[in-house]
């Protein structure tokens, strides 16, 4: 997979130093407790958090990729669309409803840059040329669904397909948002995953998301409660994503496989079950904790964190 000159590094390499020219991420031994609404920033300092217990109890793993709400400055500014439009992309809240991992020794890791700014959840040149002034480097792929799609690492689009940018930007610009928040980022989840799995001899991340309680285009059926993606069975190991899905079912949820989602670049990067890493992501409704116009918790926010409070400690 594309890195530092357009691959990654493998799995079980030794993880490279952070550059000089970046925070290194804040690491908190407790779990999250405050409420964080969106809010505009000069800068992204930390990019991303990971809060880890003081002994790990298991290989669990637990990210939010999606659910950064702190928008810069300069983003804004750049933007045709108002940051309410911009938030359409978020998983807002999901790292809070995951946050008590860390009580049951698990690290949880978040973001903090918004989706609509920089999506970790993609190869870290996907990238569409339409976009940009200059050129792009030539192991970058300009072809891929998600890019014509318009939501390659640097998205064109939100949610509902709205245009982002009223702009080309520089392609430097693209090029630095990779360098100082997508490398590190991955870097620092690579770390937790080595971790685990040097600990307990295998590692399981839960790629946390949330969706829109309805599809977008024709069909507006109600969607399941959760969808879990293991990339139909070749990021994870099936007994895995069976204990995660019949406990969500015994709290009552409606849960389904790989349709729509069935796990993005991370879930497919970072699971290999024969190498003893599994990857699964868990997309919820929004509908079951949020009020998804209005982007605040519903009455049922603090049930839902309870019930994947207790998925997690099952793990």
């Amino acid at each position: 997979m594309p890195g530092e000159n357009g691959h990654f590094h493998e799995r079980t390499s030794q993880l490279p130093a952070y550059p000089r020219n970046i925070a290194v991420p804040k690491r908190r031994s407790e779990p999250y407790h405050k409420t964080m609404s969106a809010r505009i920033i000069d800068e992204l300092d930390p990019p991303f958090e990971v809060a880890e217990p003081a002994a790990l109890s298991g290989p669990v793993v637990c990210n939010s990729p999606h659910s950064g709400r702190s928008y810069p400055a300069k983003f804004l500014s750049q933007s045709r669309l108002d940051l309410a439009s911009l938030r359409r992309s978020e998983d807002t809240f999901v790292d809070e409803l995951f946050a008590d991992a860390v009580k049951f020794g698990v690290p949880m890791m978040r973001a903090h840059f918004p989706r609509a700014f920089l999506d970790v959840n993609r190869e870290p040149y996907e990238l569409d040329p339409r976009m940009f002034e200059g050129r792009l480097p030539p192991f970058a792929n300009t072809r891929s669904l998600r890019v014509a799609g318009g939501l390659g690492t640097i998205a064109r689009v939100v949610g509902d397909s709205r245009e982002i940018y009223d702009r080309r930007l520089p392609v430097e610009e693209a090029l630095a948002r990779i360098e100082l928040f997508y490398k590190p980022y991955h870097r620092e989840l690579r770390r937790l995953i080595v971790n685990a799995q040097r600990h307990f001899g295998v590692a399981v991340l839960v790629d946390c998301h949330s969706m829109p309680s309805n599809a977008s285009g024709r069909d507006e059926r109600p969607r399941a409660d959760i969808v879990l993606g293991d990339r139909y069975g070749t990021s994870c190991a099936a007994s895995v994503t069976d204990l995660i899905e019949d406990t969500l079912r015994g709290f009552g949820y409606s849960v389904v496989r790989n349709k729509p989602y069935a796990g993005g670049f991370i879930t497919e990067h970072y699971g290999d079950p024969g190498a003893g890493l599994h990857a699964v992501q868990i997309e919820l409704n929004r509908a079951l904790y949020m009020d998804e116009r209005e982007y605040r918790k519903s009455t049922r926010f603090q049930a839902v964190r309870d019930d994947l409070s207790r998925m997690i400690a099952r793990l």
